[in-house]
């Protein structure tokens, strides 16, 4: 094992509700999102619905390309 051996990054992981402050929308509205099929990439970890930071920011880059 190299002692220069690089570590891998952290996964900042956001959860509805840090997720609905970034969007500006409220929990209750990234939760009808999450049953439309319409909210960023997400995953159950633990019972609970999380983001990984970089597809919300994907999300909203996408949302620009669009507009």
């Amino acid at each position: 094992m190299s002692l220069t051996a690089e570590q891998p990054s952290a996964v900042k992981l956001l959860f509805v509700n840090e997720v609905a402050e970034r969007l500006r929308r409220s929990p209750a509205q990234i939760r009808w999102m999450l049953q439309n099929g319409t909210a960023p990439k997400h995953a159950k970890i633990g019972g609970r619905i999380c983001f990984r930071e970089s597809d919300v920011e994907s999300y909203i880059a996408e949302a620009f390309e669009e507009a």
